[in-house]
Formats: C-alpha cells, sequence, structure tokens
C-alpha cells in the first residue's frame, strides 16, 4: 500500500501540494518497505517521534509473519529509509536476512525506545550514530518524566 492511498485530505493529487518534500505521518504508516532488490521488507507501523529534538527517531516497521501472526516489529533509524516516489515506497539497504537478526520486539512488548542502551544497540545494529533526546525542545526532562508517570 502506498501514501496515495490513505491521501483522504488529498494534499498529494497533483504537484501544487507538499509531498514528497514534507508528508503526513498518518499517510506514511502502513507504507511497504522493499529493498534494492525488490523485496519486500515488510510495512511501517509506526512513526516514533524524538519529543525533545522535534525529529522521527524511528519508524518501526513490521516483519515476517503471516495476517499479523507472528509478526515481529524492529524500530529502523528515520534516516536509514528513503522515499521511493516512483513505486510510492521506502527503501532500506538490508536484505531478509540481515533484518531476521535485526533487535527485534513483539507487538505486547515494547520497549523503552528513550533509553541509551536501546539507542546503542540500534545504532550498532545499522551503523548509525543518532542521539534522540539530546537535543532540547521545550520539554524538559520533569515534563517527560511526569507524563509517563500519569
Amino acid at each position: 500500500m502506498s501514501y496515495l492511498d490513505r491521501d483522504i485530505l488529498g494534499m498529494y493529487r497533483n504537484d501544487s501540494g507538499p509531498g514528497p518534500a514534507l508528508m503526513g505521518a498518518d499517510t506514511l504508516i502502513g507504507d511497504d518497505v522493499y529493498n534494492h532488490n525488490d523485496e519486500s521488507l515488510g510495512d511501517i507501523k509506526e512513526i516514533m517521534l524524538d519529543m525533545r529534538s522535534g525529529k522521527i527517531a524511528y519508524a518501526v516497521l513490521s516483519f515476517g509473519g503471516m495476517l499479523g501472526m507472528g509478526e515481529k516489529l524492529f524500530a529502523v533509524p528515520w534516516e536509514k529509509l528513503t522515499l521511493d516516489v516512483i513505486n510510492k515506497r521506502f527503501l532500506l539497504d538490508a536484505d531478509k536476512d540481515q533484518l531476521k537478526t535485526a533487535p527485534g520486539f513483539d507487538q505486547d512488548s515494547w520497549p523503552d525506545m528513550a533509553s541509551d542502551a536501546w539507542n546503542d544497540q540500534i545504532n550498532q545494529f545499522y551503523g548509525t550514530t543518532s542521539r534522540y533526546g539530546m537535543e532540547r525542545s521545550s520539554l524538559t526532562d520533569d515534563d517527560m518524566d511526569r507524563r509517563r508517570s500519569d
């Protein structure tokens, strides 16, 4: 499925709209992810925002399973995905065997993606150096802690 299929507001119907340089996050959820060998790697289930920096941290992808059963979820650093505007999908420079060993999680057991340990694990696997949460926005550490406890 592509972002054009979920464009309920019509913002991508013609060239005068915002895409593909600026895209609505909800239109990207469900987009297919392929590799450069034209193999399907899954689809985007969620987009994780770093609330301190205002940047996209991860795309949560599904991989494997049938009809949602046995799917593995994993976080891919946003910078590793490329929008393929011709085929209306994302590209990830990885093969299926690599993704089988990616740090993943179950739908019912999400990790603490804001932790340094999680970030380090993802960076090591994908060869990135992102440090989410290092840039500050109007949210303070106290605000973040308070929201977690609510």
